[in-house]
């Protein structure tokens, strides 16, 4: 009986090594994650969690090491080529173009995509996210904090990713907000979102991911199922605050 070959990871990093000038920023970090998974990376501040995100999205470009979206490399063919093949990132921070309106800023998102497409997209983000809808033709800059994040993972869907990554989601929200937008991350994977995370506060991570990879100083220490990093000792002593 013939073995039924394995799924091709949705994204797979290998041996990636990224500089910033002479300081050696990520040391050789190897991961993968399969389509449907939520994987997240967790670790002090510092430990390159952001600098894998923007090297991945073409944001900044590896001296060694690749970059594979569904078995094709991407790495060093920059952000604009990259988001066309289907991944998105919700950057550390929002960045969304506070000037512009809600709709502007969703529109931004969709530049890739035929026009015939986009206001189907639009319904779509408008029905996850009412409250969006309610503040369409508001400016951006005036939202909340909460609403603001919102927004800034509603532009990454009109994209339409395979993969969409989340760089600290929850940065600067109050627990209430927190608590909402990890609910909204759990109803973007029911409904097929595939998600790589990245988040400061590892115990809420570790509850919604399905795996996860513990970074040090640009080097991967500890990974595998997230229920079992949630109880691991050393996890929790070092990021979980048991």
């Amino acid at each position: 009986m013939e073995k039924q070959k394995k799924a091709l990871p949705l994204l797979k990093v290998h041996d990636l090594h990224v500089y910033y000038g002479a300081i050696h920023a990520i040391k050789g970090i190897t991961l993968e994650v399969h389509e449907n998974e939520i994987v997240t990376l967790i670790g002090a501040n510092g430990a390159g969690k952001s600098t894998t995100l923007n090297t991945i999205a073409g944001l900044l470009k590896p001296r060694q090491g690749t970059v594979a979206l569904n078995g094709e490399i991407i790495s060093g063919l920059g952000a604009s080529k990259i988001v066309p093949k289907g991944l998105s990132l919700c950057p550390e921070g929002r960045r969304i173009f506070q000037q512009m309106t809600v709709r502007e800023n969703l529109e931004m998102g969709s530049y890739t995509r035929p026009l015939a497409e986009i206001a189907g997209s639009l319904e779509d983000v408008f029905q996850r996210f009412p409250r969006l809808k309610e503040r369409e033709k508001q400016i951006a800059g005036t939202l909340s904090g909460g609403e603001q994040q919102m927004l800034a993972m509603a532009r990454a869907l009109m994209s339409k990713p395979k993969l969409m990554m989340l760089d600290e989601p929850s940065m600067g929200l109050a627990p209430i907000l927190v608590e909402q937008i990890f609910g909204i991350i759990k109803e973007l994977h029911q409904a097929g979102t595939t998600i790589l995370l990245v988040e400061q506060n590892a115990q809420m991570a570790l509850q919604v991911a399905d795996r996860a990879y513990v970074m040090e100083t640009g080097n991967i220490m500890l990974q595998g199922p997230a229920e079992e990093l949630l109880h691991n000792e050393d996890v929790q002593k070092a990021y979980l605050g048991s």
